[in-house]
């Protein structure tokens, strides 16, 4: 891996100068998490009880093994699927809760120095064309991108090498010359299986999740921690 490593968990810094494209996840990294977390683990589970008669425990046992089932798979992030499985509207119940959607500390400033670079910055996301639309009505992320684009749109997850060759043909890159940041690790693994070059996770994905003590890759808890060599801007 070419970036510089403190230790197993800190990026020491990136030389900016090599990188022309930055591949960018949205919920983890620049979006917190929590949102999600809460809306699948808790918002989910106490909406399909009150369907069906069940308490949220009773909920939660009969989610558990459909949601083990589709996950690392498209369909884990197609809110058709999950609203024709459950019987739920899952973008009206998003849209309901939009106020829960929330920047990562420091995203901002981020991508605020990033768009005022000479990198080529891409979103590339799982989550569904309407969530992503959901997110962007909350968060004015599209400003700060050359491109936005949702795995749905190319056909595979993130996870899949399908995606990774798909997103090339779209959006041609040099992947020795490329920086992709996600939270998920069996995402990076799958970047670095195509062969991108320069790859971080983050410690706190969720702002009310524990921080990562071990990760695979090397890691960030703010973005403050390798912006240095970027071009400054007026907070």
């Amino acid at each position: 891996m070419s970036l510089e490593v403190l230790d197993c968990l800190s990026v020491r810094s990136i030389n900016w100068q090599k990188i022309d494209t930055v591949l960018l996840d949205m919920d983890g990294t620049l979006l917190d998490l929590r949102f999600d977390n809460n809306f699948w683990m808790e918002v989910i589970p106490e909406t399909y009880a009150g369907l069906h008669g069940l308490t949220v425990a009773q909920a939660k046992q009969q989610l558990s093994p459909l949601f083990e089932q589709e996950q690392g798979k498209l369909n884990w992030y197609c809110i058709d699927f999950w609203s024709a499985t459950l019987g739920i509207d899952i973008a009206a119940l998003k849209r309901q809760l939009a106020d829960g959607i929330a920047w990562r500390p420091r995203a901002e400033q981020f991508l605020t120095r990033l768009h005022a670079s000479h990198c080529k910055v891409i979103l590339i996301t799982n989550a569904h064309p309407e969530t992503l639309a959901i997110k962007l009505e909350r968060a004015a992320l599209a400003p700060w991108f050359d491109a936005l684009i949702s795995s749905h749109d190319l056909g595979a997850p993130k996870e899949s090498q399908q995606f990774w060759r798909a997103l090339q043909q779209q959006v041609p890159f040099d992947r020795t010359t490329t920086l992709f940041i996600d939270d998920s690790e069996a995402v990076l693994v799958a970047a670095e299986t195509f062969g991108i070059a320069h790859l971080v996770t983050l410690r706190q994905p969720d702002s009310q999740g524990p921080i990562r003590a071990t990760t695979r890759y090397p890691a960030i808890h703010h973005f403050d921690e390798i912006d240095q060599g970027l071009p400054l801007h007026d907070d």
